[in-house]
């Protein structure tokens, strides 16, 4: 890979991406949801959209069923879920999206947990984070608090969202091993 590669990929991405922004809680509702009014204003000041915001409950079925509601509209780039990724028996989140995945993100996961052991310690590796993608789209998956949402967002999905979705996007052919 040639030392500009990275800024010739970069400039496949949008300017602004559309989001869905889905909160898997049994407890909260969109004016009471501190994690994804946080993803909906870091969203709108990064110049991108939230095209979605709902609150879906801790049922396998239902995040299925909002999450694919979700990538078969045309505005939406991304998926942005937050909840649901602990270890206990209620939390089904990333149980429910990995199936859906073409294409794993794994290094989201593992540097989600990185920065978040810098912040908490060894909880940790409590979290279970994922991302992946379907077709032209990507799916990121955080916990539900605030501290974690932030983190995740600032550290690891704005700065590369576009850049993710203009690759996704592209229909040229690289030549075998290129990135």
């Amino acid at each position: 890979m040639s030392a500009d590669a990275p800024a010739q990929h970069r400039s496949y991405a949008p300017k602004s991406i559309g989001c869905a922004v889905l909160t898997v809680s049994d407890s909260r509702t969109v004016e009471d949801d501190k994690s994804g009014n946080a993803i909906r204003a870091l969203l709108e000041a990064a110049g991108h959209r939230a095209v979605e915001h709902r609150i879906v409950p801790d049922s396998a079925e239902l995040i299925r069923f909002a999450v694919l509601r979700a990538l078969a509209r045309s505005e939406v780039d991304a998926v942005i879920a937050t909840g649901g990724t602990g270890v206990s028996p209620r939390d089904v989140t990333p149980d429910t999206l990995e199936p859906l995945f073409e294409k794993r993100l794994p290094g989201f996961g593992e540097l989600f947990r990185m920065l978040s052991y810098h912040e908490i310690g060894a909880a940790a590796v409590l979290s279970r984070a994922t991302a992946g993608t379907v077709a032209t789209k990507v799916i990121y998956v955080m916990p539900g608090s605030t501290g974690a949402v932030r983190l995740g967002m600032e550290k690891l999905v704005l700065p590369e969202i576009a850049h993710v979705i203009g690759q996704l996007r592209r229909t040229d052919t690289a030549p075998s091993g290129a990135a």
